[in-house]
């Protein structure tokens, strides 16, 4: 069992010297940090009871250095509160126990420290005011353990406290990616660049690809180590050093992250659930602040969603619009502090990563959808089938579904396969479209085709292209398809070409309109090669029957797209049946030349026409791929 456990506490309460008596390990290794007495900066330690891999983080307690400490909260499962014996609970006591509660950290203990440098009674007395600081918490009740780092006194009291809090941490769930937020960068002399952090979830093994971020280059695992062991594979909530190859470790900043590569899309605006502390100032459109995600602090302004502000001490929805990009889940908490001075003010959890810039007029409708989103974002069926109902008749593609919850490939698809198989979900070509909305797209494309079929009767069918800028305007390619597919196959419609009509429907033609429509194919018919031009057709038609010009050009489209007739040109169109029998006529003339050519003249004779008809004819022949002219010949293809 991997445990991460963080320190917290006021600067110069022993959380280093604890962490020293737990585990052997100075985590002081900077030589400022020797010199004063004090850590600057994050520090690391292993130890192991039993079965049970502790990794401690030890942070800064100085407030100069909260930023530091922020980073290193990432990724802990258990806090270690440290309180001083000889001064009790004291300003960054409460700020870095607050940062833990806003991470929602849920487990942890408390350490008094410096015993042997107070009587009972102050001993006493500082633990009732602990009893009462954590009082509504999540560490009420939790073990209090006085200790002294110097003497030992109380060492192996809290070492076996700490088992027992362990045994209350829930395991991780193995759904998302690798993703191992970096706190340090440096280099090892023969290995190259050495990066380290909480491996928040997935694995991380040696020759792995990985994406470093925001960067979004990609990187060869040379080497891991976890609990300072050389390893085949990290597994999350471990402490994990990782050897990068082809890097040089002055590119890699505290702030960035190691990916499983091309899943994790980078934002700068995402809405989010926030919680004020009681203290602090209000939260008000336009702020701006100081957003801790992982181990990264970017600035961001503020826009309350629905409300003016987010009030000292209450809860609300806000869009942040970051001044640089980030790549978080839905679920991920941050801590968020003021632009100057610098102080706590609240934290929250990431609600909708990438998200559309919020309108004024759309803020109550995205709180309502955020309120309902809250309460899916730790069950993945709900949350999935909450985030595809939410797209709508557009769908959402899988991918995005990714980026946003850092699922697996395999968690995704096993969360789509049980949605499909309840039918509440369809997935089709790589994109989520719920049941309901598929259904209702269907009914919308029939209530169209009839709308349209009422319009127009004397069309044979409608074109597709009317249906996507009507219907499908904004539906992906694929959903689109799989409509008009499923439609078709239940009968419901018949697609032909680029041509689709109700089942059952076509041209309704008066008695005039069809006597001219009668009247076109027996002229076009009869003149075999000899057509008349199209307008004399167009118009005779027309003329017999009385119907408008506009009318009969209408049914000669009909005639073009049932591909009775073929226009060859403006002026003449052939019977299709006729256009055919002449390409089998000159395929066999080919047959019989040695370069399979043809030229006018013969073309004339072969086909039995004029002039007048053999030029359009030939180029035709020549756009259909037919024939292909060469210099004053044609070659038969």
């Amino acid at each position: 069992m991997d445990i991460i456990v963080g320190t917290a506490g006021h600067i110069d309460h022993g959380k280093t010297s604890l962490v020293k008596a737990l585990t052997g390990t100075d985590t002081d290794r900077l030589p400022e940090e020797k010199q004063r007495g004090i850590t600057i900066d994050l520090g690391f330690a292993e130890l192991t009871i039993g079965e049970i891999h502790f990794g401690f983080v030890d942070v800064p307690g100085h407030e100069r250095f909260i930023k530091n400490m922020l980073a290193g909260a990432s990724g802990i499962d258990l806090v270690l509160l440290v309180v001083a014996a000889d001064e009790g609970i004291i300003p960054q006591t409460r700020e870095h126990f607050d940062i833990c509660r806003l991470l929602q950290i849920k487990n942890g203990l408390v350490a008094i420290t410096k015993k042997d440098m107070v009587d009972d009674e102050m001993l006493e007395f500082v633990r009732t005011e602990v009893i009462e600081f954590v009082d509504g918490t999540f560490l009420e009740g939790s073990p209090i353990v006085p200790v002294s780092s110097r003497t030992g006194d109380g060492v192996a009291a809290l070492r076996s406290a700490l088992t027992d809090a362990a045994a209350k941490v829930a395991v991780r769930p193995d759904i998302q990616i690798a993703r191992l937020p970096i706190d340090r960068s440096f280099a090892v002399k023969g290995f190259g660049s050495v990066v380290t952090g909480t491996l928040v979830s997935g694995s991380i093994a040696e020759a792995d690809e990985l994406e470093l971020l925001p960067v979004g280059r990609k990187l060869r695992v040379r080497g891991v180590q976890s609990h300072g062991q050389k390893v085949s594979e990290a597994h999350s909530g471990r402490r994990t050093a990782v050897n990068l190859a082809s890097i040089d470790h002055h590119e890699i900043e505290r702030g960035m992250s190691l990916a499983e590569p091309n899943v994790l899309e980078l934002f700068q605006i995402f809405d989010a659930e926030v919680e004020m502390l009681p203290d602090a100032k209000p939260l008000k459109t336009r702020q701006r602040v100081r957003v801790h995600i992982g181990t990264t602090e970017v600035l961001a302004r503020v826009a309350v969603i629905g409300d003016d502000v987010v009030a000292a001490g209450g809860n609300g929805f806000v869009q942040f619009r970051l001044e640089s990009p980030v790549a978080a889940v839905i679920g991920e908490r941050f801590v968020l502090r003021s632009y100057s001075p610098q102080m706590t003010i609240g934290g929250g959890s990431v609600l909708f990563p990438n998200a559309d810039k919020l309108l004024r007029r759309n803020a109550e409708k995205q709180k309502e959808f955020l309120g309902r989103l809250v309460g899916s974002v730790e069950r993945s069926d709900e949350l999935l089938q909450f985030l595809v109902d939410h797209s709508g008749e557009r769908g959402i593609v899988g991918t995005k579904i990714r980026s946003a919850t850092g699922w697996t490939n395999e968690h995704f698809t096993k969360v789509v396969e049980h949605l499909r198989s309840s039918g509440d979900l369809m997935y089709v070509d790589g994109v989520c479209i719920s049941s309901n909305s598929f259904s209702a797209l269907q009914t919308k494309v029939l209530d169209e085709l009839e709308r349209l079929h009422a319009s127009d009767r004397l069309a044979q069918a409608i074109s597709i292209e009317k249906l996507r800028s009507s219907v499908f305007r904004h539906i992906p390619g694929s959903i689109k398809d799989e409509v008009l597919s499923l439609l078709a196959a239940g009968k419901k419609l018949s697609v032909d070409g680029e041509g689709i009509r109700l089942t059952g429907r076509g041209a309704q033609l008066s008695d005039a309109e069809s006597k001219a429509l009668e009247a076109m194919r027996k002229a076009f018919r009869d003149a075999e090669l000899a057509v008349p031009k199209v307008d004399e057709v167009l118009a005779a038609a027309s003329a017999a029957s009385g119907i408008s010009k506009d009318v009969a050009r209408k049914l000669f489209q009909q005639l073009l797209d049932s591909g009775e007739l073929v226009r060859i040109s403006p002026d003449f169109a052939f019977s299709g049946k006729v256009i055919g029998e002449l390409v089998e006529k000159l395929r066999s003339f080919a047959a019989t030349v040695a370069d399979r050519s043809i030229d006018v003249p013969k073309f004339k004779e072969v086909a039995g026409v004029s002039r007048k008809y053999a030029i359009p004819l030939l180029e035709y022949f020549d756009q259909q791929k037919i024939t292909a002219r060469r210099g004053d010949k044609r070659l038969v293809i």
